[in-house]
Parts: structure tokens; sequence; C-alpha cells
């Protein structure tokens, strides 16, 4: 099945891509970008837009600031993950913490869930 895509979406996408947090920017610059896989950065997905997303691998990655830990941001997460579930795709979380003590663990996490996804 097609990954839909809502392009009423594209004018914010492209302002997120041009303006990610210093987390996403880390994480793009320093991993996600030269990965051997191509990962989409702000990438849009039915009516979503998705902090990362590798299409071979069918997985989204989310980078949860500290709106995604109030009740309307986990609400929110709960019905943007069961829409993205019900397209086939895995959705993988880390927060702004991890990205900025736990970097190099991020990196191996993703790498493994990329690998596996591949391999299904």
């Amino acid at each position: 099945m097609p990954i839909p895509k809502n392009n009423a979406l594209l004018k914010n996408a492209r302002l997120l891509r041009s303006e990610m947090t210093p987390q996403e920017r880390k994480l793009w610059y320093l991993f996600l970008k030269k990965y051997p896989v191509k990962i989409y950065k702000q990438r849009i997905i039915g009516s979503y837009i998705v902090d990362f997303y590798c299409a071979r691998a069918k997985l989204v990655i989310e980078i949860d600031g500290s709106q995604h830990y109030d009740d309307a941001g986990k609400e929110n997460d709960s019905l943007r993950s069961a829409y993205l579930e019900d397209l086939g795709l895995f959705i993988v979380r880390y927060s702004n913490a991890d990205i900025n003590c736990r970097f190099d663990s991020v990196c191996e996490s993703i790498h493994q869930y990329i690998q596996q996804r591949m391999s299904l």
C-alpha cells in the first residue's frame, strides 16, 4: 500500500526542515544524513509530519520534546501512532535527553531497528 501524503502540509514540512530542534539537527547531521539507507527528515505521512522516516525499513523515528509528555501530547501521539501503525509503519521514540546524553546508544538502536525491519 502506498504511503498517503497530504500535500497541503508541504510548506509546514519545509519550515520544520529548516528549523529543526537542536536534538533533531544533531541526529540528522551526525548520523542519519550519512546513513547508507535513505532516511528523510520531516516527512509528510498522511496528515502528519514525522521527524524522520526510513521507507525501506518502514520505520518512523520521533524525537520527543517536553510537549509530548503532557496529557494532550500523549493523546496526540497515541492517535498519530495508531494511524502510522495502520499503514504498517513501526514507530520508535527517543527523548531529547536520550539524544543529549546517550547519543551513541540512540544511533546503535536506530541502526538495529533498520537492519531488523529490512530483514522482514
